[in-house]
């Protein structure tokens, strides 16, 4: 049996894109491998949103070379998502032992492709058109047996968030036939998946475009409808796009968890103007309003952007008071990355640039008061009894299992990996800033699923 080696770089959408294509591949006879010194192709997918990603890429090929060269059989060696799109023909000249260059759209032709670079290098980037693309409806084998799974909603993104390479690097926006989604959310949950993430690159947009489809809020009525689905999460969300509709949606699905991932990007509303976001400050906290009204243990994350090309002293200020305002329970904070192609790079032009040690020491000051306050929230639920989905064991202590609240807090706790896949009472006895330790309560209870009261 030919074994593949995937390596996984970046958001959501490249971990359901390396499901799919080991789907794919298992048709052909490939079966999965963890050491990539066993594999006949290895594949690595790929992350350009921000430059050090895209740095760990080079570092990847040079392991992958030298186990090619060594080897005693033919290795393939690949190159997928959003680097191979943004650089393409590049990566094939500037390595002459690659032997395979695919952006996204091509996933779905990932056996083909494997086939026909085994005689020559490949390369295929082309962009499909509505009418051309097919979503893959295979599962990922590794989804069998797993607690969540992430499912796509739709490909590609129409903003131009002038820091942002998405379009550049996935299309113009695509949404996913409803019938396609509801299909493999049936046989993940026939699989044993208790927990269903919808991503996409604006998910509140799904369906806009395609006359006759579900919107995103009847989207996420229908699949709570689908049995035995227990919780329903989704990312990404775009402020500007969210709608009434979904806000009511959290009043009434009890599948929906009380975790929200809302970028805000920057508190501040002239970096917002210049980011092209549509939104402003006021909006967002309107926004978060409404969203604690409809569900008022909602647990905010968001992402932060610091060092935006004219960021002055005060907007940063301004990012931190919004901080301080709305106290997200974690955020995911970086550095601007300037990149290829994108409309912020004119900025820079404008010498508008911070200066790297002040978006530093502006990133440091953010991310110090970030943990403090995730410390804080996280101590709110000392003796508190909360709801876990049992995921596995603890990476770090034997006997003791971990899974997720509905807010998406990680518990450790003592149990049986054979509990994994149900829910379980949980007293916190401590928390810390990343996690929460507690003990379940005795006699063991399972929870009802979905809880009543939304409150996990």
């Amino acid at each position: 049996m030919k074994r593949v080696f995937v390596r996984t770089f970046g958001c959501q959408m490249n971990v359901y894109d390396t499901g799919k294509m080991r789907a794919l591949l298992a048709q052909d006879g490939y079966a999965p491998t963890d050491d990539m010194a066993d594999a006949d192709l290895v594949i690595v997918n790929t992350c350009s949103i921000r430059e050090k990603p895209e740095q760990k890429l080079h570092s990847f090929l040079g392991e992958a070379f030298a186990i090619k060269r060594s080897a005693d059989r033919l290795v393939t060696v690949a190159v997928a998502g959003c680097v191979a799109q943004q650089e393409g023909n590049k990566l094939l000249d500037r390595y002459p032992q690659l032997d395979l260059v695919f952006g996204p759209d091509a996933v779905p032709s990932i056996v083909s492709m494997v086939r026909a670079a085994q005689d020559q290098p490949v390369l295929d980037t082309t962009f499909l058109d509505a009418d051309d693309y097919v979503f893959t409806s295979e599962l990922d084998p590794d989804a069998k047996g797993a607690v969540g799974a992430f499912v796509t909603i739709q490909k590609g993104c129409d903003n131009k968030c002038t820091f942002c390479i998405v379009p550049t690097t996935r299309g113009t926006e695509l949404s996913r036939p409803s019938a396609q989604i509801l299909d493999e959310v049936r046989g993940l949950v026939a699989g044993g998946v208790r927990e269903i993430t919808l991503i996409g690159q604006n998910v509140n947009s799904y369906g806009l475009k395609v006359p006759g489809e579900k919107n995103f809020a009847a989207l996420l009525y229908a699949v709570a409808a689908v049995p035995g689905v227990q919780r329903i999460r989704y990312t990404t969300s775009h402020p500007r796009d969210m709608g009434a509709d979904v806000v009511q949606a959290y009043r009434d699905l009890p599948q929906l968890t009380s975790q929200l991932h809302l970028p805000v990007q920057s508190g501040s509303d002239a970096v917002l103007r210049r980011m092209k976001r549509f939104y402003t400050r006021d909006g967002y906290l309107r926004l978060v309003d409404q969203l604690m009204d409809a569900r008022p243990d909602l647990a905010l994350s968001t992402d932060i952007i610091v060092g935006f090309p004219g960021e002055t002293d005060e907007d940063f200020e301004a990012t931190l008071s919004l901080l301080e305002t709305l106290r997200f329970h974690t955020s995911f904070s970086f550095k601007f990355s300037p990149r290829p192609g994108t409309p912020a790079l004119k900025l820079l032009e404008r010498d508008e640039a911070v200066a790297p040690e002040v978006a530093q020491a502006r990133l440091v000051r953010f991310q110090d008061r970030q943990r403090v306050i995730s410390l804080e929230q996280n101590r709110l639920l000392e003796g508190q009894v909360v709801e876990v989905l049992v995921e596995g064991p603890s990476r770090h202590d034997a006997g003791v299992i971990c899974g997720r609240t509905g807010d998406f807090k990680m518990v450790n706790f003592p149990g049986d990996v054979a509990q994994t896949g149900s829910f379980a009472q949980v007293r916190v006895t401590r928390a810390f800033t990343n996690s929460l330790r507690g003990e379940p309560l005795r006699p063991w209870v399972a929870a009802p699923s979905p809880s009543a009261s939304a409150t996990a």
